[in-house]
């Protein structure tokens, strides 16, 4: 089961770049307070970051099922951010990292 074992915690230069740490560390928060224990994750979960009346809410989900939850944040929205992110786990090192960086 994936983001049991957390032996560290990433963002690549591409998730740096354009994206603020108060959003990064949000995924992390969603990860440890809303998913595990309630879920089944996958090596690999997907967050859309999406445009609500100005704020952000990124929706979890992952591939292979219908399960998905929306998180609303108090942010700015910013459009230059990019529209969808990955959190992959590879055996512990758990990274935030943008579709092109796959």
């Amino acid at each position: 089961m994936a983001f049991t074992n957390t032996s560290g915690r990433y963002a690549s230069f591409g998730i740096a770049s354009e994206l603020p740490g108060q959003v990064i560390d949000s995924f992390w928060y969603i990860i440890d307070n809303n998913l595990k224990g309630v879920f089944v994750l996958e090596p690999i979960i997907n967050f859309d970051l999406i445009n609500k009346d100005g704020y952000l809410t990124i929706l979890f989900s992952q591939e292979g099922s219908y399960d998905k939850i929306a998180f609303d944040f108090d942010f700015p929205y910013d459009k230059d951010w990019p529209s969808v992110v990955h959190v992959v786990d590879r055996m512990g090192r758990e990274t935030v990292i943008l579709p092109s960086e796959m």
